[in-house]
């Protein structure tokens, strides 16, 4: 039987199982190994994911997704489009050269990173300035090669398309948006993509899956004309090569445009397209000489799909486009792989997950169906699970659901305006011009990583656990005061990471064994899954902080993570909406908060890194977002008296976009990154007036290298230039989990150096 339903994949994870990848680089950067036994490591890796997903039977299986640290900077590494400061090349980057992009080096800053479009994935940002576009390695040929020779697989190598890359990179520290930058760059780059699409036609390549992901962004027909002329280019260059020009993420909003490119299959988001892709297809068509690639599956939530709803949809597509290929959403990079070690949680959940290899299973079964072959038993198998696990009781409390619909204006609002509160704040905590303070966490050295790995695996106990992290407070209690910091934090060795900490404190959330999901380089998160209705438990971080200010006559911050941040790094239930989800949540933390409050906190920051990067693609569903983000922030918040100080801490934003939504949070000190994009951000609060307090970060912790006392100061007077010194807080960018004590305390000596600096400036002036 000729089989008109076909299946194909977009992209698989990196980390490996038990997160072999990881610890792979790590051991690079490390010297422990050498370029030679990496690469050895890093094929075998490869392909043993090629091998999972043949085994699956995948028709179209993706090469080259792999990276040795993130696509985008293999695109730039590929293409000579590393920043001038690292130099230009006549050849491929050694792997010191480039890791030296992603991490920066003694003497120059590492490439900025910002978030991949709305999810939890960093990418490098391309840097255009003075860059010299040229082929230095057409990788998607030798991965194709590679999966060629060792397993006989006829990959479909996957590149990041000219169009979106240009988008996602920056001309003079601003994103390229200009119709003439975009089409100076592009005629830039086409030649050099020329060059890999001819190379892999003449190995014998049948398709190349090219990713144009910013096209969801566009509203109008005319701003598809540079993915048209690229599509037009390749075609004629490489006329053998098939091209799945692939979409994801949302909607296509100038749907007949993008349908006319000359490309042989396109590939829609039919997951969280708001149902417009559907609704495109069935008012306007969908070409009959191209393949629809429809992404049915979700690649960025972990709950099985509703197989029988999903054979449905595919045959409901079937009426307007015969060739189907049935894929995920979007890159399976965003979910963990398999949930063969999950097996221990309870069984109404285990059954109804799905990470990365049992949803190419689901795709299977879901083809097998519509080429009409028997699936009876895995259907039945789905809808029990589904059922067992949507009559559960813990999705259905009864209390949560009471104190949710009874939210009234005023869990809202703080007792007085911004203005009463400050002055009462600033006579209760008598803090210095230009306080001092960090965002939070201080290193996870290996000996905590080790004391907690023990204490998990039974080897050591609560009491011993226990004692390991006091002293580890204490410690860093008392390097704070050396440094001279004004507001103290007790640095969270307890926890593996903010959202996941929570997950394991509060009703209605799951820690996952081995659920690990890239972040950025070599830095994986484990998502805690949100499988039932959400209650505080017991209080969370109260004792810490309580042992952390009892130490010091200064203040010490409470700190909490914010429901937005919660959710939106957080694998959610998704029968339910997701505004309901987070203001469960905000009730569990404001009790946290209030807790904290009568512990005799006097400073509590609720920390909302994500709430940008959650942003909806397009502008049209922002308000809805932005509200829901706003409300559940304040629910979080408002319980506390005057004299408790509000703070928030956000990063990679661009500010501009939610200026209102942050005035609106009512926080009473909001921090935000601002060095790494080298003071780019503060221009937005150049066009606000802002009256609130601010710390605009000062040093980028991302980076190894530590900055010069004078490069920090430099950071102060720029952030002074726009916000009033009395409203001017001095902080690093983010937390300081992922560097080492010696960079710390060199790090945070030098901000206190420059902030003293400054002030004497100041005195003097």
């Amino acid at each position: 039987m000729l089989e008109t339903v076909k299946t194909s994949n977009l992209g698989y994870p990196r980390l490996g199982e038990k997160r072999e990848w990881k610890q792979l680089l790590e051991s690079y950067w490390r010297h422990e190994i050498d370029d030679h036994q990496f690469e050895i490591a890093a094929k075998r890796l490869r392909l043993l994911n090629l091998q999972k997903q043949l085994a699956f039977g995948v028709t179209h299986i993706p090469v080259a997704d792999n990276s040795n640290y993130d696509h985008v900077l293999d695109t730039m590494a590929a293409f000579n489009l590393v920043p001038e400061r690292f130099g230009s090349y006549d050849r491929p980057l050694h792997l010191s050269e480039y890791f030296a992009v992603a991490r920066g080096t003694d003497k120059n800053v590492p490439a900025d990173m910002t978030k991949w479009f709305n999810t939890n994935y960093h990418y490098t940002v391309p840097e255009f300035d003075h860059t010299q576009p040229r082929l230095l390695d057409n990788r998607w040929l030798r991965y194709w090669q590679e999966a060629k020779d060792a397993l006989h697989i006829d990959g479909k190598p996957v590149i990041l398309g000219p169009v979106s890359l240009i988008k996602l990179g920056k001309i003079n520290g601003t994103y390229v948006t200009e119709a003439d930058h975009i089409n100076t760059l592009l005629d830039q780059l086409l030649p050099i993509y020329g060059e890999v699409f001819q190379q892999l036609a003449a190995a014998g390549v049948s398709w190349v899956q090219l990713d144009e992901p910013t096209l969801v962004q566009l509203t109008h027909a005319n701003e598809v004309l540079p993915y048209q002329k690229m599509a037009a280019y390749l075609h004629r260059v490489a006329p053998t090569i098939n091209i799945v020009l692939q979409t994801y993420f949302d909607a296509i909003d100038p749907f007949e445009a993008v349908m006319k490119m000359p490309v042989q299959a396109i590939g829609l988001d039919f997951v969280h397209d708001h149902g417009e892709n559907l609704k495109h297809i069935q008012q306007i068509g969908f070409p009959k000489d191209k393949i629809l690639a429809a992404g049915i599956i979700d690649g960025h939530n972990i709950w099985a799909s509703d197989l029988r709803e999903k054979v449905q949809l595919t045959k409901t597509l079937q009426g307007y486009a015969p060739k189907i290929w049935l894929q995920p959403s979007n890159s399976l990079l965003h979910v963990p792989i398999t949930t063969k070690y999950e097996a221990a949680c309870d069984d109404s959940i285990y059954h109804a997950l799905a990470f990365a290899d049992e949803k190419i299973k689901e795709l299977g079964i879901i083809a097998k169906a519509c080429n009409q072959q028997d699936v009876t038993k895995a259907l039945t198998k789905n809808q029990q699970a589904l059922n067992h696990l949507k009559l559960a009781p813990f999705r259905h409390h009864p209390n949560v659901k009471a104190r949710v619909n009874a939210l009234d204006e005023s869990q809202f609002k703080r007792k007085s305006d911004y203005h009463t509160r400050q002055k009462i704040q600033a006579a209760a905590l008598k803090l210095p011009f230009l306080p001092t303070t960090t965002i939070g966490s201080f290193p996870q050295s290996a000996t905590v990583r080790a004391k907690r790995a023990a204490w998990r695996q039974g080897k050591l106990t609560d009491q011993a656990y226990d004692t390991f992290i006091a002293s580890e407070i204490k410690r860093w209690i008392r390097l704070q005061e050396r440094i001279g910091l004004d507001v103290l934090v007790h640095g969270e060795f307890e926890r593996t990471d903010m959202v996941e900490y929570f997950g394991q404190k509060l009703g209605g959330f799951l820690a996952t064994k081995n659920g690990w999901v890239q972040s950025y380089g070599s830095r994986a998160v484990r998502p805690p899954v949100i499988y039932g209705d959400v209650y505080y438990q017991e209080p969370i971080t109260v004792d810490k902080s309580v042992y952390a200010q009892s130490l010091t006559d200064k203040p010490v911050k409470g700190m909490i993570t914010a429901p937005l941040t919660i959710i939106n790094w957080s694998f959610v239930r998704d029968d339910i909406t997701r505004a309901t989800v987070q203001n469960q949540i905000a009730l569990a933390l404001r009790e946290e908060v209030l807790n904290l409050e009568q512990a005799g906190i006097k400073i509590i920051q609720v920390d909302e890194p994500a709430l940008r990067e959650g942003l909806p693609l397009k502008v049209r569903h922002w308000q809805a977002y932005l509200d829901a983000a706003v409300a559940a922030f304040k629910i979080t918040t408002t319980g506390v008296q005057d004299q408790t100080q509000i703070h928030t801490h956000m990063c990679y934003s661009d500010f501009d976009d939610i200026i209102d939504t942050i005035t609106n949070l009512d926080a009473d000190v909001i921090s935000i990154e601002t060095a790494r994009s080298r003071g780019e951000i503060i221009a937005a609060f150049e066009q606000t007036h802002y009256t609130k307090q601010i710390g605009l970060g000062v040093y980028d912790i991302h980076a190894t290298r530590v900055p010069s006392i004078s490069e920090i100061e430099a950071n102060i007077q720029r952030g002074l230039q726009v916000i009033n010194p009395k409203q001017f807080w001095v902080n690093p960018d983010c937390g300081l989990k992922t560097r080492t004590e010696e960079q710390v305390i060199i790090a945070l000596t030098r901000l206190q150096a420059a902030r003293d600096r400054v002030v004497l400036k100041h005195q003097e002036a």
